[in-house]
């Protein structure tokens, strides 16, 4: 067996879908693999569409039965969508980690903030280093995004390199770290390129992203020119726009105050690792109230309407510590991930009904984002020249989108989906086989698999509620003392104004009674017959069919 026989891709989370990266390449044949992971992220829930589920993982039950083929993981940031799901599935398989710095830092402070995480131990690797890890030689690049230290992967091989982007942008002029390298691009393109595995989230956009540096210039403007407090809440992990906001308050006169957990273990990690260098020392949340109003910047986490971040809670009234009234501004210093609008609008009246005035990116440039418009992405597909490129991080239209425009530069493109094995090289790329993919959800501390009926139930008990009956049954068939009823979720009283709970007693009692004795002596008979006449009594009066439990308690 040749060890190196295939280079192959397998996504197991984030094509199709926006969050939930995961990517797999492989080395070897159809007998035995080594795999290299890059990234380990989670998608956020919607609570509309999964009641009590936070968070969206990728199922990695393929990797478990690989585990002893896996040389390693590397991490291409920090972002959630990115390296959020490590606590979670690194103890099934417990396989070396590579990251930056900050990207490290961050997840360490990460497992310090929640009770009983695991210890993961983590290779750091330089900016712009290169490594082995397997047999697979990485070489990184760093590139602009939202978040420090984001890199893409060289990773060279056998059958040659392929260039993993990981989330980039191209930006001349960024607040923090360099430019993404053109050079090191370039020169990728003329030593030759296999394959680019590339960012699509915003393929669908003409032209190119705007500069954190427009960005910073907006919000310095609008921070001066205000008359009261200012509230600034962005993606807690952006730290050039925390430092934007912190030079803004700095010229104005005015303190920063740090509102929210998520935003302290940014703040202080991006400290630790050089990253707020010079930037002046930020406020407890204790002085927000001893402060002139004009003499104030809150920086704040919930930027994506959570119910439990602190903006959420201001917007309630609700904050212990921070409160805003009529003049004062938040900014809105994000744009909404698919999904959370309701969330955020939530969020924005509320703050409205206090008199606050609110400005988002709909009339300030006080957010860009973080990945390559249609220009940007031509761009690197002219400076890394690849044979083959494979759409990832995306929704199908944007997979979709950056397919056409690589093939309208002359690349070939190949197509795949999570779980798809996709042969890179040698001979005729394309989809040769299928690893198990799917997902799982975070259940407050249980991970339990998508397709489990534990969501569609609590779904249904939302729409149509619950019906609990306890009878205390003798073994002579009879009651022996009188039926116990709760109902959970259901109307009080009928359209006539006869309260559900008599319907319900009525429905059992008339059952009961008109059960032949020998049924009367078979407790699974007379559960049956009970639950049946009350949820079809319940059904006639309301219109649903609620969930009818009957418990018969022998004595």
């Amino acid at each position: 067996m040749d060890p190196q026989g295939e280079l192959v891709f397998a996504p197991l989370g984030g094509v199709g879908e926006i969050g939930m990266n995961l990517s797999l390449y492989g080395l070897g044949d159809e007998r035995k693999r080594t795999w290299l992971i890059v990234d380990v992220g989670v998608s956020f829930a919607n609570e509309e569409n999964l009641p009590g589920i936070e968070l969206i993982l990728p199922d990695i039950r393929y990797l478990v039965s690989e585990r002893r083929n896996i040389a390693g993981i590397v991490l291409t940031h920090a972002h959630e969508d990115h390296f959020g799901a490590m606590l979670d599935l690194w103890p099934q398989l417990r396989v070396p980690v590579f990251a930056t710095p900050f990207t490290a830092a961050l997840l360490t402070a990460k497992r310090l903030g929640e009770p009983g995480a695991p210890e993961i131990p983590i290779t750091e690797v330089a900016l712009g280093s290169r490594f082995n890890i397997g047999p697979f030689d990485i070489e990184l690049c760093s590139v602009a995004h939202s978040i420090p230290e984001s890199n893409a992967l060289i990773i060279r091989t056998p059958h040659g390199s392929v260039l993993h982007t990981g989330d980039w942008k191209l930006d001349p002029t960024p607040v923090l770290g360099a430019p993404t390298d053109e050079a090191k691009l370039r020169a990728l393109g003329d030593a030759g390129c296999l394959a680019l595995i590339g960012d699509s989230t915003n393929a669908v956009r003409e032209g190119r992203s705007p500069s954190e540096t427009d960005v910073a210039r907006t919000i310095g403007e609008l921070i001066a020119a205000a008359p009261g407090r200012v509230a600034v809440t962005t993606f807690a992990s952006n730290v050039a726009r925390i430092r934007a906001v912190a030079d803004a308050a700095r010229a104005s006169g005015r303190e920063v105050v740090v509102v929210g957990r998520a935003m302290e273990r940014v703040v202080q990690v991006a400290r630790e690792t050089g990253y707020l260098e010079g930037v002046q020392e930020f406020r407890n949340m204790d002085v927000y109230g001893h402060l002139p109003n004009d003499k104030v910047v809150a920086l704040c986490t919930g930027s994506q309407g959570e119910p439990r971040a602190a903006l959420a809670r201001i917007a309630k009234d609700e904050h212990p510590e921070v409160t805003l009234s009529r003049g004062d501004i938040v900014i809105f210093s994000s744009r909404p991930i698919p999904g959370n609008e309701k969330a955020i609008a939530t969020v924005i009246n509320g703050l409205i009904d206090q008199g606050v005035r609110v400005i988002t990116d709909r009339t300030h440039l006080v957010h860009v984002s973080g990945h390559p418009r249609r220009d940007e992405l031509a761009d690197m597909i002219g400076w890394v020249k690849p044979q083959l490129l494979i759409p990832v991080h995306g929704e199908s239209l944007h997979l979709q989108e950056h397919a056409d425009l690589a093939r309208g530069l002359g690349v070939a493109v190949g197509s795949c989906r999570n779980g798809d094995l996709f042969k890179l090289a040698p001979g005729e790329p394309g989809i040769i086989d299928e690893v198990p993919a799917g997902r799982l959800y975070k259940d407050g501390n249980l991970l339990i698999d998508a397709q489990a009926r534990t969501i569609a139930d609590r779904k249904r008990l939302s729409f149509t509620g619950i019906v609990t009956v306890a009878l205390a049954w003798t073994e002579k068939g009879q009651l022996a003392a009188d039926p116990e009823v709760e109902l959970i979720g259901i109307p009080e009283r009928a359209a006539d104004g006869e309260p559900m709970a008599e319907i319900t007693m009525d429905a059992i009692m008339e059952t009961i009674d008109s059960l032949p004795k020998p049924r009367r002596r078979d407790p699974d008979a007379v559960a049956e017959a009970v639950q049946r006449a009350v949820r079809a009594a319940i059904a006639d009066a309301w219109g649903k069919k609620p969930w009818v439990h009957v418990h018969l308690l022998p004595v």
